[in-house]
């Protein structure tokens, strides 16, 4: 018995270390901020811990913990009632390089960008990091988010829409950086 235990926390514990950055940077783009975003991940974590059997001998534990994580999200968003805040500082996630072909990544202004992405509602927001940030399909995004890909598809292309209407930030993003 105990060393299924073991076993079980070191599966899981490995879980965590190949997955921790990525969880920090998707729970930083819903929150909009790194001490929100870190308990958000500790939250998600100590929610899959206790499940860990079932998650860990899931097809898709990522994708499993991905939903745990927009779950505990948009419960603490419907408590408190009230708009995302502005990140404040991003300095302390793990960056990702950027990719040649990732416009958004060559933004020279990523907190500009960052600041937009938290003016948008919640679902938006969810739906625009999911499929543009976390590049999921529109079926794994609506999975993740406990609705129709129909759902998906209208509230990214509404987030994005507001995204785009935002001055300079449009071209930022087409032009890969400033004039």
């Amino acid at each position: 018995m105990g060393d299924r235990k073991q076993a079980r926390d070191e599966e899981f514990q490995s879980f965590v270390i190949g997955r921790w950055p990525r969880l920090m940077r998707t729970a930083f783009l819903l929150t909009g901020e790194q001490h929100a975003a870190e308990d958000l991940v500790q939250t998600t974590l100590e929610q899959v811990y206790v499940a860990w059997r079932r998650v860990g001998a899931a097809d898709d534990p990522e994708a499993y913990v991905r939903r745990v994580m927009i779950n505990a999200h948009a419960r603490k968003h419907r408590r408190r009632l009230k708009e995302f805040l502005a990140p404040k500082d991003d300095s302390g996630l793990t960056h990702e390089l950027p990719d040649s072909g990732d416009r958004i990544a060559q933004a020279d202004d990523r907190s500009a960008l960052l600041m937009a992405l938290a003016q948008l509602p919640a679902r938006q927001r969810e739906a625009v990091v999911l499929r543009y940030w976390e590049d999921l399909s529109e079926s794994q995004a609506a999975e993740a988010m406990g609705c129709s890909v129909g759902a998906v598809k209208s509230n990214a292309a509404k987030g994005i829409a507001k995204l785009r209407a935002i001055p300079g930030l449009a071209d930022m993003v087409t032009h890969g950086g400033r004039k």
